[in-house]
């Protein structure tokens, strides 16, 4: 089951023109489908889990409850996946009080999507993720256009309304695909205060 690839830190992508989404600061939970199937694999970014996990377990009903319909329409429909037979559902699991990844028993949890896998061809571009799914409650673009010093700075300084832990910038497609990630100067003064001295092993 093809993992979530690591995100890089912004160094080396300003100019490149981008699709900006919302960072939610949750888990990086994976669902696939196939045809002949349906919804039958569940992992984190690292193993795979059942309902019976005591901290994802919950996420399968969740993320069935989400998109377990509302997602094999699209690929039964859009011509993009016209010839896919397994696709995989990348999301973020989350609470209100979820942190750094952790998240809080009895906090209500819910799933967004925020990239598409299809078999033998990889994670669909930025602009196809909006176009195909854009209708369905997934992440939020923020900002369409090149990724500039300036765009950087103004996430880093809360500049941009109602973001919490940062942006992924995504561009390109295929095997030109990319990512980058740009977190919040106040993200960051939190988990100081909560990690201490490990605190970088959260950031970028």
């Amino acid at each position: 089951m093809k993992q979530f690839p690591s995100i890089p830190h912004v160094e080396g992508f300003h100019g490149q023109p981008c699709i900006a989404f919302y960072k939610y600061d949750g888990s990086n939970l994976r669902f696939e489908w196939s045809k002949k199937r349906g919804w039958y694999k569940f992992g984190t970014r690292q193993r795979m889990f059942d309902k019976t996990d005591e901290v994802f377990g919950e996420a399968i009903d969740v993320f069935l409850n989400t998109y377990g319909s509302s997602l094999p329409e699209v690929f039964k429909k859009d011509k993009l996946f016209r010839n896919a037979q397994q696709v995989i559902a990348f999301v973020e699991f989350f609470g209100e009080r979820s942190f750094a990844g952790q998240h809080i028993d009895g906090d209500p949890k819910k799933v967004v999507l925020i990239d598409v896998n299809i078999h033998k061809r990889g994670i669909i571009s930025p602009h196809e993720f909006v176009e195909s799914f854009g209708h369905l409650p997934v992440a939020q673009a923020l900002y369409q256009g090149p990724l500039t010093p300036s765009f950087e700075t103004a996430v880093r300084k809360g500049e941009i309304p109602n973001l919490n832990e940062g942006v992924i910038c995504k561009g390109g497609s295929g095997h030109k695909l990319w990512m980058c990630k740009i977190k919040t100067d106040a993200y960051r003064e939190k988990l100081k205060q909560v990690y201490a001295d490990r605190w970088q092993e959260f950031w970028e």
